[in-house]
């Protein structure tokens, strides 16, 4: 990683804060340390700082022309600040450049804010076993942290996940306007509109605006997010941040066809989802005697393979290089991404399916899908895709993972129908249509309902067995009744026979 600026800039053009720049004339091990262990622990959130070594300072300023070191100090001196930076608990590496201005030789070391703070340092570097404590930066000068500064170091330890890191590799060039302004659209945000209302904000305006990037002046860089979601090749910065789809026919593999979705994360959700909805999602819809809705089976439930993708976008390590695999055989759909889950997360609560997260891996990529309504948040994703394959009457997933969480694995099995057809058509039972009876039989039950109930038309009509609107025969059968005055109209209403049973209003009981 190179040197964001160059020693001209930084002592003549006021970029850098003065005191975030720290003058040694000679070479000092103990002093330079504890100066690299303070940039490096950062607790103003400044972005680290610069150490000059071969020039000296009065009163903020150095002094000029410098006095320079030898050429042939040069690669010691680096060679013992790697000696050095081993004390540092954990180890932390600023980067180095041999630089020469005045017609002399420094040695520029530039210590940016540490992901791994906060840093001890040994008091002593040069003695063995030396107590180690915490150093900081105040004003211009490195000191000695009191209880109140390490208990601020230590609520900033950690708390940079991945996805929220600045990129070194990057530039603010790399976020692209129009996919930053696509996504402000889709999620209705006002940042697009500056104080004229006029859309005519730069990259780095909205980039602050979004907290996509950070970094002091000289060094202000995307964070990784912003390079997930507004990068149109993330991969240049992931290698394999994307998702693979395989559609694998049988266990030969013969005919196998293989589709890769890449570019921003969302799009690469976006996509994958599509396909699998119009390529692999199928529907067998069988039809039933004496109902009027068809049954309706999908091979396998969407809204749960939409929930068990979206939560491998969520939850994958970018910083691992291995991609989403969605394995699609003739029986199965394997989702995998690696690592495995949290380790909060006991083997108990995978098995049941009560996989609740007491932390995040990817917290500021969840907030960007959770806009974009691609994900849930909150823990719910697993118990949604769950009442989704019951609801569709599958079998119930699989979660697999290894002792060490090294990935996950969902294998969704298909639906049983679209392996056996009979396991639906056995239970449609043969005789479920309209059974044939005589005018006598169909005129003795209907005495039969009516002797301990006054019906209408339509239920005598469905407790026959029957369905839709009354056959001829039964409104025959029914004026029969009447005529023959075993019936009659509880009401004492004298409307056609016909028009009754159509209104179902027709009530009927057994004449004594």
């Amino acid at each position: 990683m190179a040197i964001p600026i160059t020693i001209e800039t930084l002592l003549n053009d006021n970029v850098v804060e003065w005191a975030r720049i720290e003058f040694k004339e000679g070479w000092n091990p103990d002093a330079a340390l504890k100066t690299i262990s303070a940039f490096a622990n950062d607790i103003d959130n400044w972005g680290g700082g610069y150490l000059v070594i071969g020039a000296r300072e009065e009163n903020g300023r150095v002094v000029r022309p410098v006095s320079g070191l030898e050429e042939n100090q040069l690669d010691a001196i680096q060679k013992d600040i790697l000696r050095c930076c081993k004390f540092l608990k954990p180890v932390y590496l600023p980067e180095t450049q041999p630089v020469k201005i005045d017609g002399k030789w420094l040695l520029l070391v530039w210590c940016p804010g540490g992901y791994d703070r906060p840093y001890q340092c040994p008091k002593k570097p040069s003695v063995k076993n030396s107590e180690k404590v915490y150093y900081i930066r105040k004003m211009a000068s490195t000191i000695e942290a009191t209880d109140l500064d390490v208990k601020e170091l230590l609520s900033l330890s950690h708390n940079v996940p991945f996805d929220d890191r600045m990129n070194p590799r990057a530039e603010i060039k790399d976020l692209k306007y129009p996919l930053l302004r696509n996504f402000l659209q889709n999620v209705e945000s006002s940042l697009l509109k500056n104080s004229n209302g006029t859309n005519n904000l730069s990259v780095e305006t909205i980039a602050a605006d979004m907290h996509i990037a950070n970094g002091p002046r000289e060094c202000y860089k995307p964070l990784n997010v912003g390079l997930l979601f507004f990068n149109d090749n993330p991969e240049k910065f992931f290698p394999y941040c994307r998702i693979e789809v395989v559609n694998i026919p049988d266990e030969t593999g013969q005919g196998m066809e293989e589709r890769i979705f890449s570019g921003p994360i969302d799009e690469q959700l976006r996509s994958a989802l599509n396909y699998l909805k119009r390529s692999v999602i199928a529907e067998k819809i069988f039809k039933l005697p004496d109902q009027a809705e068809a049954i309706r089976i999908k091979n396998y439930s969407y809204a749960a393979l939409e929930e068990f993708v979206s939560n491998a976008v969520y939850h994958r390590s970018y910083q691992e290089y291995e991609p989403i695999t969605i394995r699609i055989e003739r029986d199965k759909i394997e989702i995998t991404s690696v690592p495995g889950p949290d380790r909060s997360i006991s083997d108990e609560d995978i098995r049941n399916y009560q996989m609740r997260a007491r932390r995040y891996r990817n917290r500021r990529i969840g907030d960007f899908l959770k806009e974009l309504h691609m994900v849930e948040g909150r823990n719910t994703g697993i118990p949604i895709a769950i009442k989704a394959i019951k609801a569709n009457g599958s079998p119930l997933p699989t979660f697999l993972t290894d002792e060490d969480r090294t990935f996950f694995s969902v294998i969704m099995p298909i639906h049983p129908v679209f392996i056996d057809n009979t396991i639906i058509t056995n239970k449609i039972p043969e005789n479920k249509t309209r059974k044939r009876r005589s005018r006598t039989e169909i005129k003795d039950l209907i005495m039969t309902i009516l002797r301990d109930n006054d019906l209408s038309g339509a239920a005598i009509y469905s407790m026959l067995g029957y369905s839709g609107n009354p056959s001829k025969t039964f409104s025959e059968c029914v004026e029969e009744l009447m005529s023959d005055g075993k019936i009659c109209y509880a009401s004492g209403s004298k409307k056609p026979l016909n028009n009754i049973l159509k209104r179902n209003k027709g009530r009927y009981k057994d004449k004594k």
